[in-house]
């Protein structure tokens, strides 16, 4: 299955959402300042978000004063193209680091979002292209987190760090450097504790990990990458805020959105903070991590 065939499948849910009920809502109907208020309850409902749906109104208004929509596909096309100008002005590319051996990886997120298994797809990714991979179980207060993370290890012949359970997480961070310095590793993952982005302990301590890796190795971490369920929705979006805030994201993993209406959350976090999608999540397998494409992604929701 190629992506878009894939990504309309997995979207399939929030294509229903949105453009399925804008369908609904256009049909026989003429498109005026009502209609588009129904629309933005459309949008919200896919978890656009208030500020981003309000956004679109309005320019979607100011298209149409200027020159009237000649019909719904004509407005969908204009949506269309405003969802792609967002998710485009979001995507920055990540510079390559062809002397930062390892390339250090620090994967954040709350739990339940998909974390272990998402590291383990990125493994595998970076396995496919030939790298040498370490994983480092930096989480270090659930007892069953390193066990979860051995189990993809081995499943995938790589090697893990780990430290005895309650120990410090910078201090797994510190001796996963040194180990992928010393063996010559291209990629080191780093897990880390799942934590709410409330808590601000758990927080501080993710800075303090920042802290020991960078002292450790000029530039890193390289990435720094959250991962969000994209079944949370408008939650996921104040927890990239606080993560963004706190320790600062070079991008996101949005996991699960072949279970979800909410794929409008994409939309959103590319519009109110700029942080760029790095992959998404489209079910379990470990070929299931993609690239994020803004263009495929708009594709299989309109088409």
């Amino acid at each position: 299955m190629n992506l878009l065939a894939q990504l309309r499948s997995s979207l399939k849910r929030t294509q229903e959402a949105l453009i399925g009920r804008m369908d609904l809502l256009f049909s026989g109907r003429a498109i005026d300042d009502s209609s588009l208020e129904e629309l933005e309850e459309i949008l919200l409902s896919a978890d656009i978000g208030v500020p981003t749906a309000e956004s679109l109104l309005a320019s979607l208004r100011e298209r149409m004063r200027k020159s009237a929509f000649q019909d719904s596909q004509d407005l969908k096309a204009s949506l269309k193209q405003q969802l792609l100008s967002i998710l485009d002005q979001a995507k920055r590319e990540v510079a390559p680091h062809p002397l930062a051996i390892p390339h250090v990886i620090l994967v954040l997120g709350v739990n339940g979002t998909g974390k272990t298994t998402t590291i383990a797809k990125l493994a595998h990714r970076h396995q496919r292209e030939g790298k040498e991979v370490l994983l480092a179980a930096a989480d270090t207060y659930r007892a069953a987190a390193a066990d979860q993370l051995k189990i993809w290890a081995d499943r995938l012949g790589v090697e893990m760090i780990h430290h005895q359970p309650g120990g410090d997480p910078s201090a797994v961070a510190f001796d996963a450097v040194n180990a992928a310095q010393s063996r010559k590793k291209d990629i080191l993952i780093i897990d880390t504790a799942g934590r709410l982005h409330t808590n601000r302990a758990l927080m501080e301590e993710v800075k303090k990990m920042r802290r020991t890796i960078g002292r450790q190795m000029e530039g890193a971490p390289h990435e720094v990458l959250l991962v969000l369920d994209a079944t949370t929705g408008n939650n996921g979006l104040q927890q990239a805020r606080d993560f963004q805030n706190a320790v600062g994201l070079t991008g996101l993993v949005v996991a699960k959105l072949d279970g979800t209406a909410k794929g409008g959350i994409v939309v959103a976090i590319a519009d109110q903070l700029r942080i760029p999608v790095r992959y998404i999540g489209l079910g379990e397998h470990l070929e299931d991590l993609q690239d994020f494409d803004p263009q495929a992604f708009v594709d299989a929701l309109f088409e």
